[in-house]
């Protein structure tokens, strides 16, 4: 009698050595060219994006290519390779347009087929932005411009990265997605709690625009895939914080011994990493489901549905464990939290992906 056969459908979430590889190449170059104290001089300077390290990680590594096919210039890569870089450029809380460009736009862009731009945003020489508010969930209502006699108007708001965007890519309310030059565009600056990524006003004008396709279909894949990988940005966000602390305690005495020893503080940070742990295996389950195809709407709203608590927590504890350290705007504690609390509204919050995952497998909402 034959035993069972194998295991259909078995995700393997561990890190292959491609992807550890990967992270270990992006990881040496932020640490040479993304130090906490220049992310905080680029965010006094009022030109906080890191155009250099975008740069390098799209003409030096082709990193933007990722989720592009060969044939059009990418890298033919999955989810997964995107998310080991999200992880680490969280990690670093890196000013560069990596998840509006190269995922966001992208995605928009590979549902509607656009080969010509998306060969451009493969290989950096454009940066595209999805002229959808930061915090609008997938398949929710988003403001729309007027497209009339083939000119486009309106005004779109939170629109993250669009200071440094080539190409915006703009829904309109003929049904249409449009590309829009962004140097016809007006972008103002808006208030931004997280300055490395920071949001603005675009305000069309009667401008042209050239139709892709359908706004619909394009803008929710591209806003599910922005969610699902953001959950790889907060994991490392809440890594390396937790990670930072547990040194800072280490060093940090009191007493005559290391403020690290106190049980108090003991019990803290193993909350911290069974929370971090968690995100770990949510988010890379998000960025496998992207990859395959398989069980997509829910493995995005679990991942999202869980990450922002956990990335908040460990932003929060960092700052308050390093003290009056912690306190300083010359230590990086406050980036972030910054971004912990920016990304806690981002592609949909915690509630508003809890209510969709409940509707997705049947049950009432908490």
């Amino acid at each position: 009698m034959e035993g069972p056969g194998p295991v259909k459908n078995e995700r393997d979430l561990l890190y292959s050595e491609e992807e550890e590889a990967l992270r270990a190449a992006v990881r040496d170059l932020l640490a040479d060219q993304c130090d906490a104290p220049g992310v905080i001089a680029r965010t006094e300077s009022g030109a906080p994006h890191h155009l250099a390290l975008w740069k390098t990680l799209t003409d030096g590594m082709g990193l933007a290519g990722l989720l592009v096919p060969e044939e059009l210039g990418g890298q033919g890569a999955t989810h997964r390779e995107a998310a080991v870089v999200l992880e680490e450029l969280g990690r670093a809380v890196a000013p560069v347009p990596y998840l509006t460009s190269a995922v966001v736009a992208t995605e928009a862009l590979l549902a509607c087929g656009t080969d010509d731009l998306l060969r451009e945003l493969a290989s950096g020489t454009s940066i595209g932005v999805l002229a959808v508010a930061l915090n609008v969930a997938p398949g929710a209502a988003h403001k729309l411009v007027r497209h009339d006699d083939g000119v486009l108007s309106g005004e779109l708001t939170g629109i993250a990265d669009a200071a440094v965007a080539d190409v915006l890519l703009v829904p309109a309310d003929d049904g249409g997605l449009y590309a829009v030059d962004a140097t016809t565009a007006t972008v103002t600056p808006q208030t931004s709690l997280d300055l490395t990524r920071p949001l603005a006003t675009v305000t069309l004008d009667g401008v042209p625009g050239r139709l892709l396709g359908d706004a619909e279909p394009a803008v929710r894949r591209a806003l599910r895939a922005g969610a699902g990988l953001l959950a790889s940005e907060q994991f490392g966000l809440a890594d390396r914080s937790l990670t930072e602390t547990v040194r800072y305690l280490k060093e940090r005495k009191q007493f005559n011994r290391p403020v690290g020893g106190f049980q108090a503080l003991k019990h803290r940070l193993a909350q911290l990493w069974l929370e971090s742990v968690n995100l770990r295996a949510a988010a890379r389950n998000a960025a496998d489901a992207l990859a395959t195809g398989e069980d997509v709407d829910v493995a995005v709203t679990v991942a999202q549905a869980y990450a922002a608590r956990v990335a908040v927590h460990a932003a929060e504890e960092a700052l308050q464990l390093h003290g009056g350290l912690g306190m300083t705007w010359e230590h990086s504690a406050h980036l972030y939290l910054k971004r912990a609390k920016a990304d806690s509204l981002a592609y949909g919050t915690a509630g508003a992906h809890r209510e969709a995952l409940a509707a997705l497998v049947d049950l009432q909402a908490p």
